[in-house]
Protein backbone atom coordinates (compact mmCIF):
# COMPACT_ATOMS: atom_id res chain seq x y z
CA UNK A 1 0.00 0.00 0.00
CA UNK A 2 1.36 4.02 -0.55
CA UNK A 3 1.88 5.19 3.11
CA UNK A 4 0.02 8.30 1.89
CA UNK A 5 3.28 10.64 3.57
CA UNK A 6 2.28 13.53 1.64
CA UNK A 7 -0.86 14.96 0.58
CA UNK A 8 0.43 17.59 -2.24
CA UNK A 9 3.53 16.82 -3.66
CA UNK A 10 5.15 19.26 -5.83
CA UNK A 11 9.26 20.12 -6.77
CA UNK A 12 10.00 23.40 -5.23
CA UNK A 13 13.83 24.25 -6.17
CA UNK A 14 15.95 26.03 -4.10
CA UNK A 15 19.11 28.32 -4.91
CA UNK A 16 22.00 26.15 -6.78
CA UNK A 17 24.42 26.20 -4.24
CA UNK A 18 23.74 26.09 -0.06
CA UNK A 19 24.27 23.79 2.45
CA UNK A 20 21.56 22.20 1.74
CA UNK A 21 21.80 21.77 -2.44
CA UNK A 22 21.18 18.57 -3.52
CA UNK A 23 18.83 17.64 -0.56
CA UNK A 24 14.96 17.28 -0.64
CA UNK A 25 12.84 18.01 2.16
CA UNK A 26 9.33 17.70 3.18
CA UNK A 27 7.76 19.96 4.61
CA UNK A 28 4.92 19.25 7.06
CA UNK A 29 1.44 20.76 6.17
CA UNK A 30 0.44 23.62 8.48
CA UNK A 31 3.75 25.48 6.67
CA UNK A 32 3.24 28.47 4.46
CA UNK A 33 3.98 27.57 1.07
CA UNK A 34 3.45 30.24 -1.71
CA UNK A 35 1.32 29.25 -4.43
CA UNK A 36 1.27 25.39 -3.21
CA UNK A 37 -1.98 24.60 -0.64
CA UNK A 38 -1.57 24.57 2.62
CA UNK A 39 -4.38 22.09 4.52
CA UNK A 40 -3.11 21.26 8.08
CA UNK A 41 -4.32 18.05 6.95
CA UNK A 42 -7.84 19.59 7.29
CA UNK A 43 -11.08 19.71 4.96
CA UNK A 44 -11.55 23.19 6.23
CA UNK A 45 -8.31 24.21 4.63
CA UNK A 46 -8.59 21.46 1.74
CA UNK A 47 -8.22 24.35 -1.16
CA UNK A 48 -6.48 27.11 0.72
CA UNK A 49 -2.96 28.36 -1.20
CA UNK A 50 -1.15 30.84 0.74
CA UNK A 51 0.36 33.89 -0.68
CA UNK A 52 3.89 33.75 1.00
CA UNK A 53 6.46 30.91 2.41
CA UNK A 54 6.83 30.77 6.06
CA UNK A 55 10.55 32.00 7.14
CA UNK A 56 11.64 28.30 7.65
CA UNK A 57 10.72 28.03 4.12
CA UNK A 58 12.86 30.59 2.77
CA UNK A 59 15.34 29.47 4.67
CA UNK A 60 15.05 25.85 3.09
CA UNK A 61 15.42 27.51 -0.52
CA UNK A 62 18.11 29.66 0.54
CA UNK A 63 19.98 26.52 1.42
CA UNK A 64 19.50 24.93 -1.92
CA UNK A 65 16.86 22.63 -1.09
CA UNK A 66 14.09 20.73 -2.93
CA UNK A 67 10.70 21.22 -1.18
CA UNK A 68 9.23 17.20 -2.73
CA UNK A 69 5.81 17.63 -0.83
CA UNK A 70 3.92 18.41 1.74
CA UNK A 71 3.29 15.84 4.47
CA UNK A 72 0.23 14.16 5.41
CA UNK A 73 -0.83 15.23 9.33
CA UNK A 74 -3.27 14.88 11.90
CA UNK A 75 -5.79 17.87 11.58
CA UNK A 76 -4.66 20.95 12.53
CA UNK A 77 -1.63 18.36 14.69
CA UNK A 78 -4.27 17.57 16.61
CA UNK A 79 -3.27 14.04 17.46
CA UNK A 80 -0.84 11.33 17.94
CA UNK A 81 -0.99 8.83 15.10
CA UNK A 82 -1.63 10.99 11.76
CA UNK A 83 -4.95 9.19 11.54
CA UNK A 84 -6.72 12.36 11.75
CA UNK A 85 -6.11 13.84 8.70
CA UNK A 86 -8.93 14.61 6.56
CA UNK A 87 -6.97 13.17 3.85
CA UNK A 88 -6.47 9.47 5.21
CA UNK A 89 -3.84 7.93 7.65
CA UNK A 90 -0.37 7.75 6.81
CA UNK A 91 1.24 4.43 7.20
CA UNK A 92 4.57 2.81 9.17
CA UNK A 93 7.01 2.31 6.52
CA UNK A 94 8.64 -0.30 9.63
CA UNK A 95 4.86 -1.80 9.65
CA UNK A 96 2.50 -0.84 7.74
CA UNK A 97 0.13 -2.24 10.16
CA UNK A 98 1.25 0.17 12.17
CA UNK A 99 0.44 4.42 12.89
CA UNK A 100 4.05 6.65 12.60
CA UNK A 101 3.22 8.94 15.29
CA UNK A 102 2.02 11.75 15.15
CA UNK A 103 1.20 14.51 14.33
CA UNK A 104 4.30 15.02 11.97
CA UNK A 105 3.26 11.09 10.97
CA UNK A 106 3.87 11.92 7.14
CA UNK A 107 7.25 14.12 7.62
CA UNK A 108 8.90 11.02 9.90
CA UNK A 109 7.51 8.24 7.49
CA UNK A 110 8.83 10.12 4.40
CA UNK A 111 12.56 10.32 5.63
CA UNK A 112 11.67 6.61 6.97
CA UNK A 113 10.92 5.64 3.59
CA UNK A 114 13.44 7.30 1.71
CA UNK A 115 11.09 9.44 0.32
CA UNK A 116 12.67 11.99 1.35
CA UNK A 117 16.03 13.17 2.63
CA UNK A 118 15.52 15.26 5.62
CA UNK A 119 11.90 16.52 6.60
CA UNK A 120 10.23 20.34 8.44
CA UNK A 121 7.96 18.98 11.57
CA UNK A 122 5.98 20.72 14.00
CA UNK A 123 6.19 20.04 17.73
CA UNK A 124 3.27 21.14 20.14
CA UNK A 125 3.34 18.66 23.04
CA UNK A 126 5.45 16.19 21.02
CA UNK A 127 4.64 15.84 17.65
CA UNK A 128 8.09 15.96 16.25
CA UNK A 129 9.76 13.38 18.87
CA UNK A 130 7.00 10.75 18.80
CA UNK A 131 6.88 9.88 15.43
CA UNK A 132 10.88 10.00 15.48
CA UNK A 133 10.13 7.11 18.32
CA UNK A 134 8.00 5.05 16.19
CA UNK A 135 9.68 5.49 12.88
CA UNK A 136 13.58 4.79 14.00
CA UNK A 137 14.21 8.70 12.82
CA UNK A 138 16.06 11.49 14.89
CA UNK A 139 13.56 14.03 15.77
CA UNK A 140 14.61 17.67 17.35
CA UNK A 141 12.27 20.25 19.02
CA UNK A 142 13.96 23.04 19.59
CA UNK A 143 13.94 25.70 22.58
CA UNK A 144 10.89 27.92 21.84
CA UNK A 145 12.28 30.84 19.82
CA UNK A 146 14.96 29.33 18.65
CA UNK A 147 13.23 28.74 15.36
CA UNK A 148 10.88 31.19 13.83
CA UNK A 149 7.12 30.52 13.62
CA UNK A 150 6.07 33.06 11.12
CA UNK A 151 4.18 31.10 8.64
CA UNK A 152 2.50 28.48 10.91
CA UNK A 153 -0.87 28.05 11.20
CA UNK A 154 -0.97 28.12 14.62
CA UNK A 155 -2.18 25.39 16.87
CA UNK A 156 -1.35 26.31 20.39
CA UNK A 157 1.46 29.49 20.27
CA UNK A 158 2.55 29.19 23.26
CA UNK A 159 4.09 25.14 23.06
CA UNK A 160 5.28 24.95 19.60
CA UNK A 161 8.07 24.86 17.21
CA UNK A 162 9.37 23.67 13.76
CA UNK A 163 12.20 21.66 13.93
CA UNK A 164 13.88 18.69 12.02
CA UNK A 165 13.34 15.19 11.29
CA UNK A 166 16.26 12.92 9.73
CA UNK A 167 17.74 9.41 9.46
CA UNK A 168 20.55 10.61 11.78
CA UNK A 169 22.02 13.25 14.44
CA UNK A 170 24.21 15.23 12.62
CA UNK A 171 21.96 15.66 9.93
CA UNK A 172 19.21 16.92 11.66
CA UNK A 173 21.46 19.04 13.35
CA UNK A 174 22.52 20.67 9.93
CA UNK A 175 19.01 21.27 8.85
CA UNK A 176 18.16 23.09 12.15
CA UNK A 177 21.26 25.21 11.31
CA UNK A 178 19.54 26.41 8.52
CA UNK A 179 16.30 27.50 9.87
CA UNK A 180 17.09 27.97 13.35
CA UNK A 181 17.78 32.03 13.97
CA UNK A 182 16.20 35.10 15.36
CA UNK A 183 13.29 37.10 12.24
CA UNK A 184 11.83 40.20 12.31
CA UNK A 185 8.60 38.82 11.48
CA UNK A 186 8.14 36.77 15.06
CA UNK A 187 9.12 38.32 18.25
CA UNK A 188 9.75 35.49 20.39
CA UNK A 189 12.44 34.37 18.26
CA UNK A 190 15.51 35.51 20.32
CA UNK A 191 19.15 36.27 19.35
CA UNK A 192 20.48 33.17 21.69
CA UNK A 193 19.66 31.37 18.09
CA UNK A 194 22.00 33.23 16.00
CA UNK A 195 24.64 31.37 14.04
CA UNK A 196 24.59 28.13 15.08
CA UNK A 197 26.69 25.39 14.15
CA UNK A 198 25.01 22.28 15.78
CA UNK A 199 26.10 19.84 12.75
CA UNK A 200 29.66 20.19 14.24
CA UNK A 201 28.50 19.21 17.98
CA UNK A 202 27.77 15.56 16.67
CA UNK A 203 31.07 14.05 17.18
CA UNK A 204 29.77 11.65 20.02
CA UNK A 205 32.49 12.75 22.62
CA UNK A 206 30.55 12.68 25.52
CA UNK A 207 33.29 11.43 28.30
CA UNK A 208 32.34 13.13 31.33
CA UNK A 209 29.26 14.32 30.65
CA UNK A 210 26.20 13.76 33.39
CA UNK A 211 22.87 12.64 32.62
CA UNK A 212 19.74 12.74 34.95
CA UNK A 213 17.26 10.01 34.88
CA UNK A 214 14.19 10.78 35.80
CA UNK A 215 12.55 8.62 38.02
CA UNK A 216 8.65 9.76 37.36
CA UNK A 217 9.46 9.26 33.47
CA UNK A 218 10.63 5.52 33.76
CA UNK A 219 7.07 4.46 34.89
CA UNK A 220 4.52 2.29 33.64
CA UNK A 221 6.70 1.41 29.97
CA UNK A 222 5.85 -1.01 27.52
CA UNK A 223 8.68 -4.41 28.66
CA UNK A 224 10.57 -4.00 25.19
CA UNK A 225 10.84 -0.32 25.68
CA UNK A 226 12.10 -0.18 29.19
CA UNK A 227 14.71 -2.96 27.80
CA UNK A 228 15.79 -0.82 25.23
CA UNK A 229 16.09 2.37 27.32
CA UNK A 230 18.31 0.59 30.16
CA UNK A 231 20.63 -0.68 26.72
CA UNK A 232 20.99 3.12 25.48
CA UNK A 233 21.53 4.27 28.92
CA UNK A 234 24.09 1.36 29.51
CA UNK A 235 26.06 2.30 26.17
CA UNK A 236 26.27 5.83 27.07
CA UNK A 237 27.80 4.95 30.64
CA UNK A 238 30.15 2.47 28.57
CA UNK A 239 31.76 5.71 26.21
CA UNK A 240 32.24 7.81 29.74
CA UNK A 241 28.85 9.41 30.70
CA UNK A 242 27.82 9.26 34.21
CA UNK A 243 24.21 8.84 35.17
CA UNK A 244 21.91 9.61 38.23
CA UNK A 245 18.74 9.66 39.10
CA UNK A 246 16.57 13.07 39.60
CA UNK A 247 13.50 14.36 40.31
CA UNK A 248 10.27 15.81 38.77
CA UNK A 249 7.51 15.80 41.36
CA UNK A 250 5.24 18.10 38.98
CA UNK A 251 5.21 16.01 35.88
CA UNK A 252 2.56 14.18 37.10
CA UNK A 253 0.22 17.51 36.22
CA UNK A 254 2.03 17.88 33.00
CA UNK A 255 -0.27 16.06 30.78
CA UNK A 256 -3.68 18.00 32.42
CA UNK A 257 -1.96 20.97 32.20
CA UNK A 258 -1.09 20.75 28.87
CA UNK A 259 -4.32 19.97 27.39
CA UNK A 260 -6.02 22.64 28.82
CA UNK A 261 -3.61 25.40 27.86
CA UNK A 262 -3.04 23.89 24.30
CA UNK A 263 -6.82 23.15 23.92
CA UNK A 264 -7.64 26.77 25.09
CA UNK A 265 -5.07 28.26 22.49
CA UNK A 266 -6.53 26.30 19.88
CA UNK A 267 -10.39 27.34 20.88
CA UNK A 268 -8.87 30.84 20.38
CA UNK A 269 -6.88 30.41 17.23
CA UNK A 270 -9.26 28.37 14.99
CA UNK A 271 -12.03 30.81 15.99
CA UNK A 272 -10.32 32.65 12.73
CA UNK A 273 -12.13 29.90 10.55
CA UNK A 274 -15.10 31.05 9.85
CA UNK A 275 -16.43 30.47 6.87
CA UNK A 276 -15.80 33.76 5.75
CA UNK A 277 -12.15 35.01 6.41
CA UNK A 278 -10.41 31.76 5.44
CA UNK A 279 -11.60 28.03 4.76
CA UNK A 280 -14.93 26.39 4.01
CA UNK A 281 -17.88 28.52 3.35
CA UNK A 282 -20.62 27.94 5.25
CA UNK A 283 -23.04 29.25 2.60
CA UNK A 284 -23.82 33.19 2.12
CA UNK A 285 -27.36 33.29 2.67
CA UNK A 286 -29.49 33.65 5.63
CA UNK A 287 -28.66 33.68 9.44
CA UNK A 288 -24.76 34.19 9.66
CA UNK A 289 -24.68 32.11 12.47
CA UNK A 290 -25.94 29.37 10.80
CA UNK A 291 -23.68 29.71 8.32
CA UNK A 292 -21.11 30.04 10.71
CA UNK A 293 -22.28 27.17 11.99
CA UNK A 294 -22.64 24.92 8.88
CA UNK A 295 -18.56 25.90 8.16
CA UNK A 296 -17.05 24.47 11.04
CA UNK A 297 -19.27 21.55 11.63
CA UNK A 298 -18.16 20.56 7.94
CA UNK A 299 -14.95 21.49 7.76
CA UNK A 300 -13.49 20.77 11.24
CA UNK A 301 -13.52 16.69 12.22
CA UNK A 302 -14.12 15.46 15.51
CA UNK A 303 -11.27 15.59 17.05
CA UNK A 304 -10.63 19.34 16.34
CA UNK A 305 -14.38 19.69 17.52
CA UNK A 306 -13.65 18.12 20.88
CA UNK A 307 -10.53 20.14 21.71
CA UNK A 308 -11.96 23.17 20.76
CA UNK A 309 -15.20 22.69 22.63
CA UNK A 310 -12.62 21.63 25.75
CA UNK A 311 -10.28 24.85 25.02
CA UNK A 312 -13.76 26.98 25.11
CA UNK A 313 -15.15 25.53 28.07
CA UNK A 314 -11.74 25.90 30.29
CA UNK A 315 -11.93 29.55 29.09
CA UNK A 316 -15.24 30.30 29.82
CA UNK A 317 -16.46 32.54 32.89
CA UNK A 318 -16.93 30.54 35.96
CA UNK A 319 -14.27 28.16 34.53
CA UNK A 320 -11.40 30.08 33.58
CA UNK A 321 -9.70 30.52 37.00
CA UNK A 322 -10.65 26.40 38.09
CA UNK A 323 -9.25 25.54 34.91
CA UNK A 324 -7.13 27.21 33.03
CA UNK A 325 -4.88 29.37 35.44
CA UNK A 326 -4.69 26.40 37.44
CA UNK A 327 -3.07 24.75 34.35
CA UNK A 328 -0.90 27.82 33.82
CA UNK A 329 0.59 27.55 37.86
CA UNK A 330 1.42 23.96 37.40
CA UNK A 331 3.21 24.75 33.86
CA UNK A 332 5.17 27.31 36.11
CA UNK A 333 6.29 24.63 38.77
CA UNK A 334 6.63 22.13 35.78
CA UNK A 335 9.05 24.70 34.40
CA UNK A 336 10.86 25.67 38.07
CA UNK A 337 11.40 21.60 38.38
CA UNK A 338 13.02 21.13 35.43
CA UNK A 339 15.51 24.05 36.00
CA UNK A 340 16.41 22.77 39.39
CA UNK A 341 16.98 19.24 38.17
CA UNK A 342 18.96 20.77 35.18
CA UNK A 343 21.37 22.41 37.18
CA UNK A 344 23.26 19.81 38.31
CA UNK A 345 23.70 17.32 35.32
CA UNK A 346 23.81 18.40 31.28
CA UNK A 347 20.65 16.85 30.07
CA UNK A 348 17.80 14.55 31.53
CA UNK A 349 17.59 11.18 29.95
CA UNK A 350 13.70 9.26 29.38
CA UNK A 351 12.20 6.98 26.87
CA UNK A 352 10.77 9.09 24.30
CA UNK A 353 7.09 7.30 24.24
CA UNK A 354 6.28 4.48 26.91
CA UNK A 355 4.71 2.06 24.15
CA UNK A 356 5.80 1.03 21.16
CA UNK A 357 3.97 1.63 17.68
CA UNK A 358 0.19 0.94 18.20
CA UNK A 359 -1.50 -0.53 15.04
CA UNK A 360 -3.75 1.75 13.10
CA UNK A 361 -7.32 2.33 14.80
CA UNK A 362 -6.70 1.00 18.20
CA UNK A 363 -6.61 4.39 19.39
CA UNK A 364 -9.03 6.41 17.62
CA UNK A 365 -12.01 5.44 20.06
CA UNK A 366 -10.07 6.23 23.12
CA UNK A 367 -8.80 9.87 22.73
CA UNK A 368 -7.71 9.48 26.77
CA UNK A 369 -5.47 6.68 25.73
CA UNK A 370 -4.30 8.57 23.09
CA UNK A 371 -3.58 11.90 25.20
CA UNK A 372 -1.69 9.75 28.13
CA UNK A 373 0.94 7.97 25.63
CA UNK A 374 2.61 11.80 25.54
CA UNK A 375 3.16 11.43 29.23
CA UNK A 376 6.96 12.07 28.32
CA UNK A 377 7.10 14.59 25.69
CA UNK A 378 4.43 17.11 27.09
CA UNK A 379 6.48 18.43 29.90
CA UNK A 380 9.00 19.65 27.85
CA UNK A 381 6.51 21.54 26.27
CA UNK A 382 4.87 23.36 28.76
CA UNK A 383 9.06 24.20 29.98
CA UNK A 384 10.10 25.61 26.86
CA UNK A 385 13.18 23.01 26.56
CA UNK A 386 14.95 21.41 24.09
CA UNK A 387 14.87 17.73 23.33
CA UNK A 388 15.72 14.76 20.96
CA UNK A 389 14.43 11.48 20.17
CA UNK A 390 17.38 9.11 18.94
CA UNK A 391 16.57 5.49 17.76
CA UNK A 392 17.01 2.77 21.13
CA UNK A 393 16.58 0.03 19.09
CA UNK A 394 13.50 -2.52 18.65
CA UNK A 395 11.60 -4.85 20.34
CA UNK A 396 9.42 -7.21 18.16
CA UNK A 397 10.80 -5.42 15.05
CA UNK A 398 9.30 -2.15 16.28
CA UNK A 399 11.33 0.78 16.81
CA UNK A 400 11.61 2.58 20.17
CA UNK A 401 13.07 5.93 21.37
CA UNK A 402 15.58 7.62 23.81
CA UNK A 403 14.42 11.37 24.68
CA UNK A 404 17.48 13.55 25.49
CA UNK A 405 16.17 17.27 27.55
CA UNK A 406 18.46 19.88 27.53
CA UNK A 407 18.43 23.18 29.31
CA UNK A 408 17.05 26.17 27.24
CA UNK A 409 19.25 26.83 24.12
CA UNK A 410 21.36 23.56 24.97
CA UNK A 411 20.78 22.48 21.82
CA UNK A 412 24.53 21.61 21.19
CA UNK A 413 24.39 19.18 24.68
CA UNK A 414 21.30 17.08 22.95
CA UNK A 415 22.87 17.00 19.87
CA UNK A 416 26.27 15.81 21.26
CA UNK A 417 24.74 13.06 23.71
CA UNK A 418 22.33 11.53 20.86
CA UNK A 419 24.87 11.45 18.30
CA UNK A 420 26.60 8.81 20.69
CA UNK A 421 23.70 6.43 19.78
CA UNK A 422 22.65 7.76 16.52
Amino acid sequence: MSLNAFITETTIEGADDGPLAGTTVAVKDNTSTAGVRTTCGSDMLSDYVPPYDATVVERLKEAGATIVGKANMDEFGMGTTTETSAFGPTANPIDEERVPGGSSGGSAAAVAAGEADLALGTDTGGSIRCPAAFTGTVGIKPTYGLVSRYGLVAYANSLEQIGPIAPTVEEAAALLDVIAGPDEHDATTREDGADTDLASAADGDVAGMRLGIPAELTDGLDDGVAARFEESLATLEDRGVETTEVSLPSVEYAVAAYYVIAMSEASSNLARFDGVRYGRSGGYDGNWNEAFSAARSEGFGDEVKRRILLGTYALSAGYHDKYYKQAQEARAWIKRDFDEALANVDALATPTMPVLPPKRGESLDDPLTMYLIDVNTVPVNLANLPAISVPAGESEGLPAGLQLIGPAFGEETIVRLGSALA
